[in-house]
């Protein structure tokens, strides 16, 4: 199990070797977790990341697990995706919506079996959503909070698969599907996923081997290039792509028609969570919605920064927003007045600078995450 740090964040397992490995620590939903470590810092882990591997603990993210006859049914009358389109061993990305269209939470949903679903939401909403999920379950269907009984670490880059090779571990899968093997006598499951863009994997371990996976995976890796990276790096790097993050990008004044995640939702299914209210959200159009924003000049977009029109007037505000290392300018997301298209140029306001953008579609790098 993992400890608390004096400020009564939850610490992960694999808190020590961080520690030993230099990391600089920093909340996140509850949580004391690596924002970067020594050697070489954010721009250092995102370029391992995009040219080799690095390896995150994300064991902060949420974990729960549904179970009984019909779990799976029952997981898809609430979520917004359809479990249905997936088989035994596939994960898919979700959202639990409120009534009224906003988005809970977005999470991936590991389906086992019928009876046997997983799931992997945001730290902070974890609770939110073993809440709501409990409060619908029907007598059969168990709910169970496993926040703190899982360690989850993710392989990341064009080189995952030789680390995962040298470790020992299955690779080579098809992208959002899983595998169960064992490590020191339990049960590891191995996703192909991630949140970078690029080709990795995630590994849900339980707590207990915390210490021997990361030992094992970082041994192998190494020689790979491989290298331990921080939330820090994890941010730029789902930034390039365009992913939401969940306070940001989405939240419960945010829903997915207007970030843009409509192919999330099973629009066909009889039922999921803000149904309603997101079918007629959806026909009548969203009043507003996330764009990708990149800069012309040399301003860096952050949180916050008021989007402004050709003519100067307010259409938006910066959701997310850094330095993209890669490509060596400021990019954004924001969410912006409907009437803001492709290619429009706009400006953020910086300090005391209007600086110039172009409205794009994300991703602004191209993703392998998909790569075969």
């Amino acid at each position: 199990m993992s400890g608390e740090s004096d400020r009564g964040e939850i610490r992960s397992p694999l808190y020590e070797r961080q520690v030993a490995a230099g990391a600089k620590f920093a909340a996140f939903g509850g949580w004391s977790m690596p924002l970067e470590y020594a050697g070489g810092g954010v721009l250092a882990e995102h370029a391992a990341v995009r040219g080799a591997a690095g390896l995150f603990d994300v064991s902060h993210l949420g974990k729960a697990t549904v179970t009984g006859p019909g779990a799976a049914a029952f997981v898809n009358r609430c979520l917004t995706a359809d479990l249905d389109k997936i088989g035994s061993g596939q994960a898919q990305y979700t959202l639990i919506c409120a009534e009224d269209g906003g988005v809970v939470d977005d999470l991936i949903a590991y389906r086992h079996s019928d009876d046997d679903v997983f799931l992997i939401p945001n730290a902070s909403n974890n609770a939110r959503v073993v809440s709501l999920l409990t409060a619908a379950a029907p007598a059969a269907v168990q709910v169970t909070d496993r926040h703190r009984d899982f360690v989850v670490l993710a392989v990341q880059g064009p080189r995952a698969d030789e680390v995962l090779a040298a470790a020992g571990l299955p690779c080579g899968h098809a992208y959002m599907s899983f595998v169960t093997t064992e490590f020191d006598g339990v049960p590891v499951t191995v996703c192909r996923t991630g949140y970078t863009g690029e080709r990795g994997y995630e590994l849900v371990a339980p707590a207990a081997v915390a210490g021997g996976l990361w030992d094992t995976v970082v041994e192998a890796g190494e020689p790979l290039g491989l290298r331990p990276a921080g939330l820090g790096a994890r941010d730029t790097l789902r930034t390039e792509m365009g992913y939401p993050l969940h306070g940001q990008d989405i939240s419960p004044a945010i829903s997915p028609v207007q970030a843009r995640l409509g192919w999330a939702v099973g629009w066909a299914k009889p039922a999921f969570f803000g149904r309603d209210a997101l079918l007629a959200e959806r026909t009548a159009g969203p009043a507003r919605v996330l764009r990708g924003l990149r800069a012309v000049g040399r301003g860096i977009p952050r949180p916050g920064m008021v989007v402004r029109d050709a003519a100067g007037e307010p259409v938006g505000v910066v959701t997310s927003g850094t330095f993209s290392p890669t490509l060596k300018v400021g990019i954004a997301l924001a969410l912006v007045e409907s009437r803001v298209g492709l290619d429009d140029a706009v400006t953020v306001d910086i300090r005391t600078r209007r600086e110039p953008f172009s409205v794009v579609k994300p991703p602004f790098v191209t993703p392998t995450v998909r790569e075969s």
